[in-house]
């Protein structure tokens, strides 16, 4: 059997507030799976081979927010995600910061939301590898 190795990359992006961005995905979603549809996420998604990481990030950026990141990211955590049993996707998490306004949404999510970090922890509809994130307490070590 064939595994199809993905990657992708995700940014946890901060605003001059010290406030982070999350974005409702949309419940039709084609770029989510079914079980995180609707949930908060951070921006980000798979990357285009054959280009750098940092370059997919800022692209997806754009994309999702129209956003730009006014600092080199830092990366601060590697997951292994392995629901599926012809697929493996690695996800990188970056934190990032901000000067620009409000996001323009593509049609992948429907809302957004700038937080905190407390408020963020209490919510329910998470998605569910960026709680696990949360919970290691990964994001408090660097911001």
């Amino acid at each position: 059997m064939d595994i199809q190795l993905q990657v992708g990359v995700k940014v946890l992006l901060k605003n001059q507030e010290g406030k982070y961005l999350l974005l409702r995905r949309a419940v039709d979603s084609k770029a989510a799976q079914k079980n995180s549809q609707g949930t908060w996420d951070m921006p980000g998604g798979r990357i285009n081979p054959g280009t750098t990481l940092l370059e997919n990030l800022a692209r997806e950026l754009m994309e999702e927010t129209g956003l730009t990141m006014n600092s080199g990211p830092l990366l601060v955590a590697a997951q292994d995600i392995m629901k599926w049993s012809d697929r493996h996707v690695v996800r990188l998490t970056y934190r990032g910061t901000t000067e620009d306004g409000e996001p323009r949404l593509s049609e992948e999510h429907t809302e957004y939301k700038w937080f905190t970090l407390e408020e963020i922890k209490k919510l329910e509809d998470l998605d569910s590898y960026f709680k696990i994130l949360l919970d290691a307490e990964v994001f408090d070590e660097h911001i």
